[in-house]
């Protein structure tokens, strides 16, 4: 007769499956629930001391975070080869804020994040981004937020040659279960130069940013458990390719 799996086994088994390491090594998945009590009150004693009080715990939820984060890229790595030669600790951004030019001077975010591109978060290729944080902060997002000029052009002007592939992408079963409200992004009150205010793409003509957007709230974060919570981030982050690749696909033809 085999023999039952013991909690801590269940507990153990459920960490390989999400190891960014390979067979044999071993982390709890990160706990989302705990990380949002960490940002609640960081929100609330948003200050140097504090912050260095709780240092330990911060820098506990941050080595979670990154293995949550070597995760997530392993996975996506392996169905997107241009995302193989990212470090998965340089995909993640900074919790302290740059105050230089910022009337708001509270010194450290209040939310950890991530960004998955070819290039890194700091190059101008379209990407996926996950965000974690306290009231209502949580969320999974991916396209351009801010394209270049060029990159706005040949895609406006993909939009207006053969608008069918986008809809296609955003019509997909999975993408309208994942980000039911479409394509989001900022917008010009005008049709841009060059095109007529009756065209039949112009809602998506007038967008500055490119972006398809899944909000987790709160209570579904913590009612999650740690594997659940990582495979559904991992599910909309993977949700997000052919979105990601339309928009790569739009800004890279001669």
């Amino acid at each position: 007769m085999g023999s039952k799996l013991t909690p801590i086994n269940k507990l153990l088994v459920c960490a390989r499956r999400f190891a960014p390491g390979g067979r044999g090594r071993i982390f709890a998945p990160m706990n989302p629930a705990a990380l949002l009590d960490f940002l609640q009150e960081l929100a609330r004693h948003n200050e140097r001391d504090w912050f260095q009080d709780h240092k330990a715990t911060y820098d506990h939820l941050r080595r979670d975070f990154e293995q949550s984060v070597a995760s997530w890229l392993r996975a996506l790595a392996a169905a997107d080869p241009a995302l193989a030669s990212l470090d998965p600790k340089k995909c993640i951004f900074r919790i302290y804020r740059d105050v230089r030019f910022s009337k708001v001077k509270v010194p450290y975010k209040t939310h950890f994040s991530a960004y998955f591109a070819p290039g890194g978060k700091h190059g101008d290729a379209p990407g996926r981004y996950v965000q974690i944080g306290p009231n209502g902060q949580t969320l999974v997002a991916g396209g351009l937020y801010e394209p270049t000029k060029e990159q706005l052009t040949a895609i406006r002007q993909e939009i207006d040659y053969a608008a069918e592939g986008l809809h296609a992408v955003i019509a997909a079963p999975e993408a309208r279960q994942l980000f039911p409200n479409g394509l989001a992004g900022e917008q010009l009150k005008k049709m841009p130069p060059g095109y007529e205010a009756t065209h039949e793409e112009a809602g998506w003509l007038r967008h500055k940013s490119f972006l398809l957007s899944h909000n987790l709230p709160d209570a579904d974060v913590r009612r999650l458990t740690p594997a659940a919570f990582e495979a559904h981030i991992l599910a909309a982050l993977r949700a997000l390719g052919p979105f990601c690749g339309w928009l790569t696909d739009a800004t890279s033809q001669e």
